[in-house]
């Protein structure tokens, strides 16, 4: 189930910029997905069954959230996000990855393979 972040469970389920302001330091327990989305956008309308369906299909492997960048503009600052969806993909060991539009479900699956090491 693909679950909404706020700022502070942002902060507690994914990276702490305030405690940690140098360097990334993830907070999770199993890689991730953000999507940067808004209700009024058309391809994040698109995206959110995508979402869904790899949320089940990854159950218990990755975690996916949303972060509504009208309710969220100063966590949607933070990441510098200026067009939507914009995702984060965030590893266990490495860098996180932005990708900005919209993805399909082949290609979103691609990168839970190669960017996030889940098979």
């Amino acid at each position: 189930m693909v679950k909404k972040l706020n700022m502070e469970s942002f902060k507690n389920r994914v990276h702490n910029f305030d405690k940690n302001k140098n360097e990334w330091k993830f907070e999770g327990d199993k890689p991730c997905i953000i999507d940067f989305y808004a209700d009024w956008c058309q391809p994040c309308k698109m995206l959110a069954p995508i979402l869904d369906d790899l949320s089940k299909e990854y159950d218990g492997k990755v975690d996916i959230y949303q972060v509504d960048t009208e309710a969220e503009q100063e966590l949607s600052g933070a990441f510098g996000i200026r067009s939507i969806p914009s995702m984060l993909f965030v590893p266990m060991n490495e860098k996180p990855q932005m990708s900005a539009g919209l993805l399909d479900k082949k290609a979103l699956g691609n990168v839970i393979k190669d960017v996030l090491k889940v098979s």
